[in-house]
Formats: structure tokens, C-alpha cells, sequence
């Protein structure tokens, strides 16, 4: 049976994040807000938990997950061979909208999917998102529909997809954006657009004028 919280109300909030986080410690999978769209977390580094992330979604593994962080140092301990251009994207856009797909160090123990080396990674701008990850750590973080549905911009959209195969829902209102954020690849020696989301090109090149469109 699922349980959901109201977080505008600071007790449900606090017994949902609470609760959030010892169903992410037992491997169970949740479904938080973000400032893009409604996203489903489980604990990066617990294969199982990945798993059933990717089964209540009804996405296969050539479609990893992507990792959401609560800090920019936590990079530090996640990526390699992490660019000055990236680093630029980072202080200009997280926390916010920007993904970035980056090589993971090798050394890492966990399966998002079929990765081919690499993992994508972003920092939301969502108060209840960063207090959850900074209390669980990096977790694996997809958007809370089943593969195709409509993407949740609210918790009943993510609820009335997932179902009891989450344990619990953190309500965080509508969404700011509802819209999926912005890819860039940053694992060349020029940054490469692969989906433009809640950052434009425009916006992007402000920064890293050699951005290029991805094919």
C-alpha cells in the first residue's frame, strides 16, 4: 500500500521525507517532485532497486536512469575526465534544468542500465528533492510515468501511472516547469546538445558558445 505525503504541510513533509528515505534504504522506489517534471527514485547503487524502478515504468535497460545529486561536489565522487566546459554549465544552471551525460568513474559499484560508461546526472532545483538527497544520496531518477504515458507534472498524474508499485508519493504541489530538462553530452571535447528541455540552445551557447546539435 502506498503512502503520501502533502508537503506544503511541514509535519507531512517531515514524516514523508523521513519515511521517503527508509523506503529508498530498503530498496523500494518513491516519487518526489522536481522543478521539471514528477520524477520515480530509487538508491543508485542498489541494482534490485534500479530494477524495479525500470519495471514500474515498463522501460528496458537500453534506457538507463538517469542520477539526480543534491550538491555539485557529489560530482567529485561520480564522474571522470569532467571538462572545464562542463564545469562552466554547472555553476551557470544547477541547480535546474541541465542534464549532463558524462563518463562515471569505473570504480563505481552500481547498474542504471546499459550505460556504455557513462552516467547522466543533474541537480534539481526543488526544495523537498535536495533535503531527500542530501539525506539518501545520489539516486536514480527517471520521470514518474510508464514508458509513453503523459510526463506528470502533478503527484495524482505520477499516482494514477505508478500505482502501489511506489512506496511513498512526496506531493510537492505542480510542478514549476513541467517540462524535461535539457541534455548535453559533455563527454567529447565539444559540448553536444542531445535534447533541448527546460534550457534553450540559446541559453546554453551563452555559455559554451561551441555547443553543438546533437544528430
Amino acid at each position: 500500500m502506498s503512502r503520501r505525503y502533502d508537503c506544503a504541510d511541514a509535519g507531512d513533509r517531515a514524516t514523508g521525507l523521513r519515511e521517503a528515505a527508509s523506503a529508498i534504504r530498503r530498496g523500494e522506489i518513491v516519487v518526489l517532485p522536481t522543478d521539471t517534471l514528477y520524477g520515480v527514485g530509487a538508491d543508485a547503487f542498489s541494482p534490485e532497486a534500479v530494477a524495479a524502478l525500470l519495471a514500474a515504468k515498463g522501460r528496458g535497460r537500453n534506457m538507463p536512469s538517469p542520477v539526480l545529486v543534491g550538491s555539485p561536489t557529489t560530482l567529485h565522487g561520480l564522474v571522470t575526465d569532467f571538462s572545464e566546459q562542463a564545469w562552466e554549465l554547472v555553476d551557470a544552471f544547477w541547480p535546474g534544468g541541465l542534464t549532463l551525460v558524462a563518463k562515471h568513474q569505473p570504480s563505481l559499484r552500481w547498474d542504471l542500465g546499459e550505460t556504455r560508461g557513462t552516467v547522466a546526472v543533474r541537480m534539481p532545483l526543488h526544495p523537498v528533492a535536495i533535503e531527500l538527497l542530501n539525506t539518501t544520496g545520489p539516486l536514480a531518477v527517471s520521470s514518474a510515468n510508464r514508458t509513453g504515458g503523459p510526463s506528470p507534472a502533478t503527484c495524482d498524474e505520477a499516482q494514477e501511472q505508478l500505482g502501489d508499485a511506489i512506496s511513498v508519493y512526496l506531493d510537492g504541489g505542480r510542478a514549476d516547469h513541467a517540462t524535461a530538462s535539457s541534455i548535453v553530452d559533455v563527454t567529447g571535447k565539444v559540448p553536444v546538445l542531445l535534447r533541448a528541455g527546460a534550457i534553450s540552445a540559446e541559453q546554453l551557447r551563452e555559455v559554451v558558445p561551441d555547443l553543438e546539435a546533437g544528430s
